[in-house]
C-alpha cells in the first residue's frame, strides 16, 4: 500500500514542510545479491531513505550522493539518488564487524554530500560524523549547509527475504524565522511520539492524522522510488575499449575478462572472441 514511495506534505498553518519515504521491494533488490553483515544492510537501508528524503528537499534536476567514510570496519558506504527517485548503493568493509552501533561501524570519519545538477555547478559538502547515529550527522549537515532546522526519523526492518525502511523529515520553511522556529519546535514534540512500527506500517494518511490531527496538513501525490543500478554490457564494452589495445590483447591472451558491478553484483563475461571484436573499434 505504501511501499517504495516518497510522499511530500505541507502544514498550511505552519512554516514547516515534511516528507515520508518508504522502501521495500527496491531495497530488497539492492541488497539481495550482496553478502553484507546485518548491521551493514541496516546502515545502507537508512542511507537509502535518507537519500530519498534529501533529494526531495533540493528541488533540482540532477543527482545526489551521500557517502560515509571512516576508519571503522565499514570503510565506505554510499547511496546515489536522482531527482526521479532512482537509487543505488554500495558498502566496502575493511575488517570484521563487532559492535553494531553507527560509530562502531564507521569509526571516526566524515560524511560527503555531492550534488550534481544537470545544469549548473557541482556542489560538495563535507562534515565530520556527529553523534551516535546517521540522523545526528544528517541533521548537522542541514544545520551547516542550508541553515534550516531539520529533524529526521529513520527506521528499518530487515529479514533474509524481506527488507523495509522508512524515513520522515520535518524542515523549516525559510519564511518568518521566529515563527518557523516555534512551529518547528511544536511539531517536533508531537512527531517524537511516533514509534518505529507506526512509521513502517501505518498508511500514510492515517499516520499523519494520528500525529497531526490538530493541524491542517496538505498531502501531495506520491513519487515512486526505484532501485536502478545502471550497469550494462554496452557500458562494460566501453570500459574495456578505454583500457586500450595493449590491455585488451593481454586479456585475449589470458582467454577472458570478467567485469563485476559493485552495485548489483552482476558479472559480465567476455571471452577471447568477444574481446577480439572490440579491437575492431580502434
Amino acid at each position: 500500500m505504501k511501499q517504495d514511495v516518497l510522499v511530500r506534505f505541507l502544514f498550511n498553518q505552519r512554516d514547516v514542510r515534511g516528507e515520508i519515504a518508504y522502501s521495500s521491494d527496491s531495497l530488497q533488490q539492492m541488497l539481495q545479491n550482496h553478502d553484507y553483515p546485518y548491521p551493514v544492510k541496516q546502515l545502507l537501508a537508512e542511507l537509502v531513505v535518507a537519500t530519498s528524503l534529501l533529494t526531495a528537499t533540493l528541488k533540482l534536476d540532477g543527482d545526489i550522493a551521500i557517502q560515509l567514510q571512516g576508519d571503522g570496519p565499514v570503510r565506505f558506504a554510499a547511496v546515489n539518488g536522482t531527482a526521479e527517485q532512482e537509487f543505488r548503493g554500495v558498502a566496502r568493509l575493511q575488517s570484521e564487524i563487532g559492535a553494531t552501533g553507527f560509530r562502531d561501524l564507521i569509526g571516526e570519519g566524515y560524511m560527503l554530500v555531492t550534488i550534481t545538477p544537470k545544469q549548473g555547478e557541482r556542489y560538495q559538502g563535507i562534515i565530520p560524523l556527529t553523534g551516535d547515529s546517521l540522523t545526528d550527522t544528517l541533521e548537522a549537515y542541514f544545520a551547516q549547509s542550508e541553515q534550516l532546522p531539520t529533524r529526521l526519523y529513520l527506521v528499518t526492518d530487515l529479514t533474509e527475504n524481506n527488507s523495509r525502511a522508512a524515513g520522515l523529515l520535518l524542515q523549516v520553511l525559510p519564511v518568518d524565522p521566529e515563527k518557523a522556529k516555534q512551529d518547528f519546535n511544536d511539531l517536533v514534540i508531537v512527531t517524537d511520539t511516533i514509534t518505529p512500527d507506526e512509521l513502517l506500517n501505518l498508511p500514510t494518511e492515517q499516520m499523519l492524522h494520528r500525529l497531526y490531527h490538530d493541524e491542517e496538513v496538505e498531502l501531495f501525490a506520491p513519487q515512486q522510488i526505484r532501485f536502478v543500478c545502471g550497469c550494462s554490457r554496452e557500458k562494460c564494452e566501453a570500459a574495456i575499449i578505454s583500457l586500450g589495445k595493449a590491455a585488451i590483447e593481454e586479456h585475449i591472451a589470458e582467454g577472458k575478462l570478467d567485469i563485476s558491478c559493485d552495485y548489483c553484483n552482476s558479472t559480465y563475461h567476455f571471452d577471447s572472441a568477444e574481446l577480439s571484436l572490440l579491437l575492431n573499434k580502434f
